[in-house]
């Protein structure tokens, strides 16, 4: 139960978080040897994910009418990380990008670039200057989130911000692109989780959706009442300190 609220913890903070939640989860789970970090945890924990990003943009996805263009464009902007996902997952390359040096290297190179976006004051709005050009240009980015230490969110809300988007608008484009992504990877995982033949199997599965979607619900509306207020330095400090100690037992 310990191993499972901490898993939710890392996961429904992290996955909203310019930080990496699939580092977190991989680094906390080898270092404390969790017994309970296996594929079925990792497809509840984001499924937790899921419903709180859902619940919490419940009005923007009611009123689908109105912003059919703009969900068409997140959509869109989804498909290139899903697919070129797919298809590491199904050929098993997913794995060998999996490991401590290329985390401690990601967290470092991605924080930077996440510095130098942040560093202006912008002006543009997911209301008037979303448009197709800028939807390619973070789908492309966004693939790198595939590699562990990247972060979905952290590249998403790099990308906005390199395109002139201000920080709020950002940070809202990165959660907004996280409903069909997480959406995707519950919809493929959730099959295993219900055809599960122990109860207790289960009751951990529903444990681990639960704690997560509180997490997750909680990181939301915090994360986006401090960027209101302040840049995403404390992130970029995070990474770049978390990434030299990742070196540092890599390489010694």
């Amino acid at each position: 139960m310990i191993e499972i609220f901490i898993l939710s913890l890392i996961q429904g903070v992290t996955e909203f978080l310019p930080v990496s939640s699939s580092s977190h989860l991989i680094l906390v789970s080898e270092y404390l040897q969790f017994e309970n970090q296996n594929l079925s945890i990792d497809v509840s924990l984001h499924i937790g994910s899921f419903i709180a990003v859902v619940i919490y943009f419940k009005n923007d996805i009611i009123n689908f009418y109105q912003n059919k263009i703009l969900f068409f464009k997140i959509l869109l902007a989804s498909l290139p990380v899903m697919i070129v996902g797919y298809i590491l997952a199904e050929t098993n390359y997913i794995d060998k990008i999996r490991n401590v040096k290329i985390i401690a290297w990601t967290t470092i190179i991605f924080g930077l670039l996440l510095f130098l976006s942040d560093r202006f004051k912008l002006n543009r709005s997911i209301n008037n200057d979303l448009n197709f050009r800028s939807v390619l240009f973070i789908s492309f980015l966004q693939i790198f989130s595939l590699v562990p230490g990247v972060s979905r969110s952290g590249i998403s809300i790099t990308a906005a911000r390199l395109l002139k988007f201000k920080r709020i608008d950002a940070a809202k484009i990165s959660f907004l692109l996280s409903i069909p992504i997480l959406g995707a990877v519950s919809t493929f995982g959730i099959k295993n989780i219900i055809v599960s033949e122990s109860n207790y199997f289960s009751m951990i599965n529903l444990l681990a959706i639960l704690l997560s979607f509180i997490f997750s619900l909680i990181t939301i509306k915090y994360f986006l009442d401090f960027i209101k207020k302040f840049n995403l330095n404390v992130f970029v400090i995070y990474r770049l300190l978390l990434g030299v100690v990742l070196l540092v037992f890599a390489y010694l």
